[in-house]
């Protein structure tokens, strides 16, 4: 509409009446960029005010925070998968499943990694650059398999499956998993091992997991 209104303008006739009409559409033109710059500086405003929030709510309750981060999170994934991979749109959309996935978060996700970076931090204290290295590995090699396998077996659970039931649906769907993981995780770790705070790991992986937690909730609940 506004390119049609330039060329309509560009083409009068009359020299000042095509002057009016390029000086109204240069006002217009600046009016509309001073309300989106006005709108982008609140929206920064607000997030930068919600993050000093959450540092606050972080140094004073670390592990609550990071629990509810990873429940919240693993959520988020669930509605992308629903709606975005699976297509089923608001009025498909199974709240149960999500309220599900959100549990596991809470209850396994959360608790059982935020602890691991703990005995990781432990085992391996140093700061550099090698022992950021050797924090991937074992991340990555021991962990990761174990974690998934057990992630599997539990949303499995909360399906409804028999244990013959939820071997199977592991031994079909851990291989695929396991080898995604290992197309995103490690320089992802690396970077979070070396460069992110502890108390800030779990939080920076869940932010970066919405995109594997969306993948992990449409694998894990294909039945």
């Amino acid at each position: 509409r506004r390119w049609g209104q330039l060329r309509g303008a560009c083409s009068l006739d009359r020299g000042p009446k095509r002057e009016r009409a390029v000086v109204k559409l240069g006002i217009t033109g600046d009016r509309n960029f001073r309300r989106v710059h006005s709108i982008l500086q609140v929206a920064v405003g607000n997030m930068a005010a919600l993050w000093k929030v959450y540092q606050r709510l972080m140094a004073r309750h670390p592990w609550k925070v990071q629990i509810f981060t990873a429940g919240t999170l693993v959520g988020v994934g669930d509605v992308i998968s629903q709606q975005l991979v699976e297509r089923r749109g608001l009025a498909g959309h199974n709240g149960r499943r999500t309220l599900k996935m959100m549990a596991v978060g809470f209850c396994f996700v959360g608790p059982v990694i935020g602890g691991w970076y703990q005995v990781l931090d432990r085992l391996v204290p140093a700061k550099t650059k090698v022992a950021a290295l050797q924090k991937m590995l074992l991340d990555q090699g021991g962990f990761a398999p174990c974690f998934l396998g057990c992630f599997l077996a539990v949303v499995g659970m909360l399906n409804g499956l028999s244990v013959e039931e939820n071997w199977s649906k592991i031994k079909r769907d851990y291989k695929d998993i396991l080898i995604t993981n290992y197309y995103i995780w490690p320089p992802v770790q690396l970077v979070n091992f070396y460069f992110v705070p502890l108390h800030y790991r779990l939080a920076v992986v869940q932010c970066v997991a919405i995109i594997f937690n969306t993948y992990l909730s449409w694998k894990s609940n294909q039945l």
